[in-house]
């Protein structure tokens, strides 16, 4: 675990710009983004890509990396023989760092093994971890010379996450897609955390544009990570129906519910958008339990049922039913109106923000000549 001296150097400030970023002749437009976190994760500006189960493939991933991101492949429980192919995939096509996601809390103990195991075969650096805090996992990893970044959704978990030897904390807010953990806004919790915790907190829910990245920034937090924003991209490993229906949702039209729940403990809570399964329901939280719901094959996966009810969403190869599986979405979703390759959305994502933060500090400068 770093020491308090090294979780003070990631309070970051929207101002911050490493000495190889100066230069007169060079200037870079995206100095206004640049946090310590950048220098610790090797990526150009502050913007994650969240770990999406079987969406955050190789090609994402790489796409983000390309832009100056910091990507995360999604490989929740996934067998081993793909996490190897993905990451390989990943290497051939860039350099860059990256995390590979695992949810320890969601995952059979020994396919959970096997992961990490070839992961550290491999060389992977760095881990995102996800859903209630498993201190072994963290232990085992840490113990490799890895970094561990902890989404969390509460100051509870947060707290735990540190005292199991996170590097970095994700504070999920209840706006984001997929799985959500707690159920504060994201600012919110990040404020708490900021004010809890020395190390590095990256905001995660809702954010789709350099607005959000920008007031991440202005509060404090040490970037963003973004997942409906990528999905709705060319290169996500999401069915085509999927991101379709992201570009036509709008925040109003996601709903907070329990049904899609197979795989998963009983009452964890997925953001998707409004279907005919929610509809039936005619309720958000029914508290359903895996073990009562019937196991009927809408889709498949090259010869794989996916059933109603579990927490698969449509993919690349999924055929079926498609608009009865869980269409995972956020609230920022009504900010995304086409699909575009994943390096242009997140340059279009910083290029906003850093001119807000530049604005805003002009504005400053100017305020504090007058006086």
């Amino acid at each position: 675990m770093m020491t308090d001296d090294r979780h003070d150097s990631f309070r970051c400030r929207s101002g911050f710009s490493s000495p190889q970023d100066a230069g007169p002749t060079r200037p870079d437009r995206t100095a206004p983004l640049r946090t310590p976190l950048c220098d610790f994760l090797g990526c150009e500006v502050p913007i994650l890509l969240a770990g999406m189960g079987g969406v955050a493939r190789w090609e994402l991933a790489a796409a983000v990396a390309r832009a100056g991101g910091y990507p995360t492949l999604g490989m929740v429980r996934e067998a081993p023989d793909l996490i190897e192919a993905e990451v390989t995939a990943l290497r051939r096509a860039t350099d860059r760092p990256f995390a590979v996601n695992l949810i320890p809390a969601a995952t059979d103990p020994d396919l959970l093994r096997a992961q990490i195991d070839r992961c550290l075969a491999l060389g992977v650096g760095a881990f995102s971890f996800f859903w209630d805090i498993v201190p072994d996992a963290v232990a085992r990893v840490k113990a490799a010379g890895c970094l561990v970044l902890h989404q969390v959704g509460t100051l509870q978990a947060a707290r735990d996450a540190e005292a199991a030897g996170a590097d970095v904390l994700i504070a999920q807010g209840v706006e984001a897609g997929g799985h959500v953990h707690g159920r504060l806004g994201a600012f919110a919790l990040a404020a708490d955390l900021l004010r809890a915790t020395h190390l590095p907190v990256v905001v995660s829910g809702g954010i789709a544009d350099g607005r959000g990245l920008a007031a991440a920034l202005a509060m404090g937090a040490a970037g963003v990570q973004c997942g409906t924003v990528f999905l709705a991209t060319e290169e996500a490993f999401a069915h085509d129906f999927h991101k379709a229906r992201v570009v036509e949702a709008g925040a109003e039209d996601t709903i907070l519910t329990d049904v899609f729940v197979l795989n998963w403990p009983k009452g964890a809570a997925v953001r998707v958008i409004a279907n005919s399964v929610t509809a039936a329901l005619d309720g958000r939280f029914l508290g359903h339990d895996p073990q009562d719901l019937p196991r009927e094959a809408i889709a498949w996966d090259e010869g794989v049922a996916r059933l109603r009810y579990s927490t698969d969403s449509p993919l690349r190869t999924t055929t079926g039913d498609l608009e009865a599986m869980a269409l995972y979405s956020g609230q920022g979703a009504g900010g995304i109106r086409d699909i575009t390759p994943a390096g242009e959305r997140l340059r279009a994502i910083a290029a906003e923000a850093a001119e807000l933060l530049t604005h805003r500090a002009s504005g400053h400068a100017t305020q504090g000549d007058r006086a």
